[in-house]
């Protein structure tokens, strides 16, 4: 599942955007913290239409709710952060302010009660089945929306709509009849499967060796980083009731109950005493920063050194990458928290990639040379057998046959049959992704008699891909796109 939703996510289909409802029921997650540019009430501008701040953290939180939903509940922020979700909802969002663009240059508009229609029509907003003003307030309330930003999402929504409308995706007859005949077309083969576990493959040593020095310039060593650091660990201090009452005063909103509310200093104390530690602890490596960085650095006070690198990294990814950026001419990094502990960093020396010598990149040359000479092997055999191989017979098999061919799943099936029908050869031989090969000589063809009723839905979907994906970007070159967040 993750798999797929990794393959698919760089483009989002149109009708997922104009779902009238995707506001509600999706929650609230935030993404954390960014910069913004000159823009502060706006993330992003395409063409006339802004993005505010409000609408990015809504399209993440509803996007972290799909997935969340789809992995049944297993979806945290790390597999956001894998999946790109921050770019995903943006890139959501200027997809749809592109189709704002072109609804606002024919002059098109959603009227009030056009509004009010469809928010009526809306189940989640009814009481004792009928619309009720006071459950569809509540409604958004408790998805953190006000009436206002939610009417603002949905007009949007029913202006794409619109926009959409004017660009209707039709199947002509023409196509209907050639969809019809290719999905008519039969044939009775006679195939045969080969595979890379009928190939036996036993490299000698000076054959391994050779195929290294032909391609060792892939074997590199990783880049390296010596340094040495200072450890500032978690302060724990003891603090007067008058620090404790300030520390509340400025920061009160930081102490809040599962319910989103307020608590009073008297159970918020613990909580803000070990805010109060944070702070101090951070105050405390910033001053060893300074200290290290200066030559001041209190003789009391350990310097360990370290080599370090992306296979050997006793920090984190985020260190290792604050790290790779400093240079002999800056080598101090500010203090760096990693598991409740700062770092203060001094990069020492950089070692560079380098190929690894025969011995060190043999694990890794092995998997890839057994591979080769594997499919090198594979080729040949179909090459020398293909005009005489005897495999097995089909029944007469269409382009949708997907399990009758035995031996081939159905994805590989589906991939076999879409070659098999487009070849102008009787007899050869089909690659597939995965390595297979597949045999073939047809035997007999003809054009069966039944009538595919659903050929113009299948045209109607392709055409609607192809036509949102050169819609889009036929937009994108119109339209000036600015970002005004760093990172995304």
């Amino acid at each position: 599942m993750i798999t797929w939703m990794q393959r698919h996510k760089k483009w989002l289909i149109i009708t997922i955007w104009i779902s009238t409802i995707a506001f509600i029921g999706a929650g609230f997650v935030g993404w954390g913290q960014y910069k913004y540019g000159s823009k502060a009430s706006a993330v992003a501008k395409v063409g006339n239409v802004e993005i505010s701040r409000s609408e990015l953290q809504k399209a993440y939180s509803r996007l972290y709710q799909q997935y969340n939903q789809m992995l049944q509940g297993n979806f945290d922020e790390e597999k956001a952060k894998q999946f790109g979700l921050q770019k995903q909802a943006l890139q959501q969002l200027l997809q749809q302010a592109l189709l704002v663009n072109l609804a606002q240059s024919y002059d098109l508009t959603v009227s009030d009660l056009e509004l009010f229609r469809v928010i009526k029509s809306q189940k989640v907003f009814y009481k004792n089945n009928t619309f009720n003003k006071e459950t569809y307030r509540q409604v958004l309330s408790q998805n953190r929306m006000t009436p206002k930003e939610y009417e603002s999402g949905l007009r949007r929504e029913l202006l794409i709509q619109k926009a959409i409308a004017l660009l209707p995706v039709k199947v002509s007859k023409n196509e209907e009849k050639i969809i019809d005949t290719l999905l008519s077309i039969a044939d009775k083969i006679n195939y045969k499967i080969l595979s890379d576990n009928m190939i036996t493959v036993k490299p000698t040593e000076k054959e391994l060796k050779a195929f290294w020095e032909n391609m060792k310039n892939n074997f590199m060593t990783d880049v390296s980083y010596e340094i040495n650091y200072v450890k500032q660990s978690p302060l724990t201090k003891t603090y007067d009731e008058a620090a404790i009452a300030k520390e509340y005063q400025e920061n009160r909103t930081h102490f809040k109950d599962k319910e989103g509310k307020i608590l009073p200093l008297t159970k918020a104390k613990t909580a803000i005493i070990e805010e109060l530690n944070v702070k101090a602890s951070k105050d405390a490596a910033l001053r060893t920063y300074i200290a290290f960085k200066k030559g001041r650095l209190d003789p009391s006070i350990k310097i360990d050194k370290l080599t370090l690198s992306s296979n050997h990294n006793p920090f984190n990814a985020a260190a290792l990458k604050k790290i790779a950026a400093l240079s002999l001419t800056k080598p101090y990094a500010k203090p760096i928290l990693v598991n409740d502990t700062y770092y203060i960093i001094e990069l020492v020396k950089t070692n560079p990639a380098m190929p690894k010598s025969y011995e060190a990149a043999k694990a890794e040359v092995l998997p890839l040379y057994l591979k080769q000479k594997r499919k090198e092997k594979l080729f040949a055999l179909a090459n020398s057998s293909v005009g005489t191989f005897i495999g097995k017979t089909t029944d007469f098999i269409t382009v949708s046959s997907l399990d009758k061919i035995n031996g081939l799943s159905k994805k590989e099936a589906g991939e076999f049959l879409q070659k098999l029908f487009t070849s102008d050869k009787k007899k050869a031989f089909i690659t597939l992704k995965d390595g297979k090969i597949v045999l073939y000589n047809i035997l007999e063809q003809k054009l069966l008699n039944n009538k595919n009723n659903n050929q113009s839905d299948v045209i109607a979907r392709l055409k609607s891909t192809m036509f949102s994906e050169g819609l889009l970007k036929t937009l994108q070159n119109k339209y000036k796109t600015e970002i005004f967040i760093q990172g995304l």
